[in-house]
């Protein structure tokens, strides 16, 4: 018996002593933790990045994944420090995340000059794989292009043509302003007009009556997150639906929570994830509530889950001394297929555009819903060879220098 009990005790102390022998990568999650952004991703993408390490078990690759996370609080300089610090000092190989796109194209540039990877899951920029792309970015779950190419296309087809933005006044906001009006004129609308409103407003009243003074048919709201649940309530409160339709062009299901059906029942948006799509968004919708209060994801935790399963099977299919050039992990991605439970099976593009399908969605009625986040029905897939804006050397500088 001691005899075994000896073996046994050698085979743990030299498995043990294998698993501190392996590389060690790290991972950080980069987000807002405490403020307008903290429920479409916060915690809740530290938890979804959690969850994709322990499901792909690295381990069994030949390496071993740490998560760190920091709260950037939506400011540009906070976020790039965060960065520097993280890729020069920490040796973090990757960053993921980064909700607020004046803060990802910051950190952009950051992760192109340490030549460290950032994958880009939550902010919206359609810049970051256009005139801002690099080799190290990343650009997951979705952008402004797709948003309004998905929303602005079906609202036209209905014959609501002439269409009023209220814009959240940074990158963001006006990225998706810029493509939604490229595509509303494209499908032969016309846009009659816009106004800009300060980030994290809390009174829309005074933009809420300039829209309602346009005589637009649409009021388009290129916000996010506590702006966009803001805008909607006012937008309710002021009776705008009556004589126009408000559409919401980024909309999360926490700020439906937030909203409420009552007030949000007939928004149509576009996304790319919803926890009741299929059996595997479903499986992964409970398991991730069973860890974040009741919670089901939203399309950036969805995404960050996605994403780092991604990013560590590309780390499992190279030479792990060259995993910790950014570059060269970037190619890595790009050569491999996606291919995950969530998003199903796509590519990245040279771009750094990861390309899925998009959904359209209707907010249910109160009557349709058969509990808390039972909040959406679908209404059309978008494959996404359609859904994103196509790949051009013409918006990608580095396509050019690439041929």
């Amino acid at each position: 018996m001691r005899a075994v009990y000896a073996a046994a005790l050698a085979l743990s102390c030299a498995v043990a002593a294998r698993a501190e022998d392996l590389p060690v990568f790290r991972i950080g999650v980069l987000n807002d933790q405490s403020g307008l952004y903290a429920d479409i991703a916060g915690r809740g993408s530290v938890v979804a990045t959690e969850m994709a390490v322990a499901d792909f078990k690295p381990e069994t690759h030949g390496f071993k994944v740490e998560v760190l996370s920091a709260d950037h609080q939506n400011k540009a300089d906070i976020g790039s420090s965060i960065a520097r610090r993280w890729y020069a000092v920490d040796h973090v190989d990757a960053i993921i995340d980064v909700p607020t796109s004046s803060v990802a194209l910051a950190v952009a540039g950051v992760a192109r000059d340490k030549n460290k990877v950032l994958i880009v899951t939550s902010a919206g920029t359609s810049d970051l794989t256009g005139k801002d792309c690099t080799p190290n970015t990343v650009h997951w779950t979705y952008d402004t292009w797709a948003l309004a190419n998905g929303t602005a296309r079906a609202m036209i087809k209905q014959g609501w043509t002439s269409w009023y933005f209220v814009t959240a006044d940074y990158a963001f906001g006006h990225a998706l302003e810029r493509d939604a009006t490229d595509v509303v004129k494209a499908a032969g609308g016309k846009v009659v007009g816009h106004v800009l409103v300060p980030f994290q407003t809390s009174d829309f009243s005074s933009f809420i009556l300039q829209a309602q003074g346009s005589g637009a048919q649409v009021i388009a709201l290129a916000n996010s997150g506590g702006d966009t649940i803001n805008a909607v309530k006012q937008a309710a409160e002021f009776g705008l639906s009556q004589s126009q339709k408000l559409v919401s062009l980024l909309i999360f299901l926490s700020d439906i929570h937030s909203i409420g059906l009552q007030t949000a029942q007939g928004l149509l948006l576009t996304n790319a994830f919803y926890w009741d799509l299929n059996d595997g968004t479903r499986a992964f919708g409970k398991a991730f509530a069973a860890r974040n209060n009741g919670r089901m994801p939203t399309m950036n935790q969805a995404g960050a889950y996605a994403a780092t399963l991604h990013w560590m099977k590309a780390i499992a299919a190279m030479d792990k001394a060259k995993a910790h050039d950014g570059a060269l992990v970037v190619a890595k991605m790009k050569e491999m297929p996606t291919d995950d439970p969530l998003f199903e099976k796509g590519r990245i593009r040279e771009d750094g555009r990861t390309i899925h399908d998009m959904y359209l969605w209707q907010v249910k009625s109160p009557a349709e819903s058969h509990g808390p986040y039972d909040y959406l029905k679908l209404v059309a897939t978008i494959p996404g060879d359609e859904a994103f804006r196509p790949m051009s050397a013409d918006a990608c500088p580095m396509l050019k220098k690439a041929k």
